[in-house]
C-alpha cells in the first residue's frame, strides 16, 4: 500500500539521519490507544526499529519492553531523557526486579547508551523513540553529543513523528464488507437497512459485524466503530479492497 511505502521511506531516511549523530539503532512506537504509564495493547501499536531481529523478537514479542524503565518513562512523560537516568535509579535501588532484568537483557545486546524522546500528544495518542548509540560509544560520549546537537535531534525526531503518526497504519485490516457494515452502523442505520443497502441478509450482516469485532479485538460494535474510525479504516476508501 502507498501509506506503508511512505512510512518505510520516511523511516529509512530518519535512520540515516540519526546514524549521522552516532545513533545507529532506533526503536519507535506510536499508538492511538494510549493508557496511563503504558503504550497499550501491542496490536494497536506501530513499531519501527532497525535493531537486530533476534533482539526485537525477545524484547518486543516476549514483552520485555513492558518492564523497561525508559519505555515506562516515555509512556508517562514528554521531552527527552538521558539513559543515565536509568543507571541512577538502579544504583539507588529504585527499580523493580523485572526492570533490572530488562536492563540486563539490553546490556547483553549492547544496548547501553542513548537517549529517549517522548513526544507531546493527546490523552489517547502517544509516541516515543529510543535512540541507541553505536557500539563503543559511552553514555558520557552521548551526553557530549546531546549537548551540541540535542535540540536539532529532538526537532528532527518530532518532525518524523508528526509525519508518520498522521498516516493510516493498521495491523489487522477489515475487509470491504466489514468496513461497509460498520459504516452503516456509524451512520445510524439498522441491521435491516444495512442489509438492504448491501444486498445481503441480516444474518450475513451480523456475521460481518462479528468478524469486524474479532479483527479489531473489541467486545461491542460501538467499540468497533470507534476503533475503526480512529484507525481510519472506515470512510477512507483505498485503491484495493478485499471482501
Amino acid at each position: 500500500m502507498v501509506q506503508q511505502k511512505e512510512v518505510e521511506s520516511a523511516w529509512k531516511l530518519h535512520c540515516a539521519r540519526m546514524d549521522h549523530y552516532g545513533f545507529d539503532r532506533l526503536l519507535y512506537a506510536f499508538t492511538r490507544f494510549h493508557r496511563l504509564a503504558a503504550f497499550g495493547h501491542l496490536d494497536d501499536m506501530l513499531i519501527l526499529s532497525n535493531h537486530d531481529p533476534d533482539y526485537l523478537e525477545h524484547y518486543i514479542s516476549d514483552g520485555i519492553f513492558e518492564d523497561a524503565p525508559m519505555v515506562k518513562w516515555a509512556a508517562a512523560h514528554e521531552g527527552a531523557c538521558s539513559w543515565n537516568w536509568v543507571e541512577e535509579r538502579r544504583q539507588s535501588g529504585q527499580l523493580t526486579p523485572r526492570e533490572v532484568e530488562s536492563i540486563r537483557f539490553n546490556l547483553d545486546h549492547d544496548v547501553r547508551a542513548g537517549y529517549s524522546i517522548a513526544f507531546p500528544d493527546t490523552t489517547t495518542r502517544k509516541g516515543g523513540i529510543g535512540l541507541c548509540a553505536r557500539k563503543g560509544i559511552s553514555q558520557r560520549d552521548v551526553e557530549e553529543i546531546w549537548a551540541e546537537y540535542g535540540r536539532e535531534i529532538i526537532l528532527q525526531n518530532t518532525v518524523f513523528h508528526l509525519q508518520v503518526s498522521s498516516m493510516p497504519h493498521v495491523k489487522n485490516t477489515l475487509s470491504a464488507r466489514q468496513r461497509e457494515a460498520l459504516e452503516g452502523v456509524a451512520n445510524g442505520k439498522t441491521l435491516v437497512e444495512i442489509a438492504e443497502l448491501m444486498g445481503l441478509s441480516v444474518p450475513t450482516i451480523e456475521k460481518h459485524l462479528r468478524r469486524a469485532r474479532e479483527v479489531l479485538d473489541v467486545e461491542t460494535t460501538a467499540q468497533a466503530v470507534l476503533k475503526a474510525s480512529v484507525q481510519q479504516q472506515i470512510f477512507n476508501r483505498r485503491p484495493t479492497e478485499t471482501t
